[in-house]
């Protein structure tokens, strides 16, 4: 909000309410910033405050200055500074408040501080507020989501790898295509799982037998060759995924 021109509004509002009980000398005094976005009107005689008019005068004042709506008016006696009257005018008439409009102030010494809220930034606030809530209300269906996935793990709901058009449970020991269920021997399904957390690598002769012969005390000679026919005889129904033959070399799981 631009102070000059509240400072120029608020002006007008003192001269607008002097001349409504006929007084057109006396002054309305400069006008006082006292808190950020908050000042005071003074005057120099004593005057009587018509609420009624008060109202009307502050609200067409910040209408023609384009003023925040949401305001705050506060009439208060010079010798004690005691609020005489006081009223809330938000952006709309009906969530106002505004009390005894048609009682008026006896002639005296009155100061009027107005106080204005920023309402772009009251929403801007309240946008904040409700990202933050949204965020809360995210991360919280996350930990629900990944409590209910270990739960239904726990309940013996096995974990599976897409693999092209099957679902590969490596614990199941077993490969799933549409309706189909193909059976895996346990060493076809250890390779399996290798070639699947590797997919369009090549994994070496010597790593596959390693891992799946002799990390379990058994030397092999063509047996690998063996079981990667049997696999290869099992995936050939997908044509998205490929098991193939590095010459020399090892194998590797060719993945679409």
């Amino acid at each position: 909000m631009r102070e000059d021109r509240a400072k120029v509004a608020l002006r007008s509002v003192g001269h607008q309410l002097l001349l409504q009980q006929q007084d057109s000398s006396s002054l309305v005094l400069p006008i006082k910033q006292i808190e950020p976005n908050k000042f005071e009107i003074t005057f120099q005689n004593p005057l009587k405050i018509y609420p009624d008019s008060l109202v009307n005068v502050f609200k067409q004042s910040a209408k023609l200055s384009d003023l925040p709506g949401h305001y705050l008016v506060e009439v208060l006696q010079c010798e004690d500074t005691q609020v005489a009257y006081s009223y809330e005018m938000k952006a709309t008439v009906e969530k106002g408040i505004v009390p005894c409009r048609e009682r008026e102030l006896p002639l005296g010494c009155y100061h009027i501080h107005v106080q204005f809220f920023d309402t772009v930034k009251a929403k801007e606030e309240h946008s904040v507020w409700h990202f933050l809530v949204g965020g809360i209300f995210v991360v919280l269906l996350l930990i629900i989501g990944k409590q209910l996935r270990k739960r239904n793990q726990e309940n013996g709901n096995p974990n599976f790898e897409t693999l092209g058009g099957f679902k590969f449970y490596p614990e199941q020991n077993k490969l799933i295509k549409e309706a189909t269920e193909i059976s895996l021997s346990k060493k076809e399904c250890e390779l399996l799982a290798i070639f699947a957390a590797n997919p369009n690598q090549i994994i070496k002769r010597e790593e596959l037998t390693k891992r799946v012969w002799e990390d379990n005390g058994v030397i092999v000679g063509r047996s690998l060759d063996t079981y990667i026919s049997k696999l290869r005889q099992k995936l050939k129904e997908d044509t998205s995924i490929k098991l193939t033959n590095v010459h020399g070399v090892g194998y590797k799981l060719e993945v679409a």
